[in-house]
């Protein structure tokens, strides 16, 4: 299973000694696997309320990685 280049994504960092070098919303010590893990039970209302992360910050993480999971362009053949 190929992993995620999570440095292409802009609302997001990793610091070596903040949460471990986890992927965190940018400026913040909230983890990107933490809102993946919690919106398999809670509504993403629920969400924003809980980690104090912003719609904008949730739709970017989980736009890009749905953009991820778009296979990439074949070439086109000439005829």
């Amino acid at each position: 299973m190929a992993s995620l280049d999570w440095s292409q994504c802009s609302v997001v960092e990793s610091i070596p000694g903040k949460v471990s070098g986890a992927w965190v919303f940018r400026g913040t010590r909230v983890p990107v696997s933490a809102i993946f893990e919690n919106v398999k039970c809670s509504s993403l209302d629920e969400v924003f309320e809980n980690f104090h992360v912003t719609r904008e910050q949730v739709q970017a993480v989980l736009a890009f990685a749905a953009q991820s999971a778009i296979p990439p362009h074949e070439p086109t053949q000439a005829a």
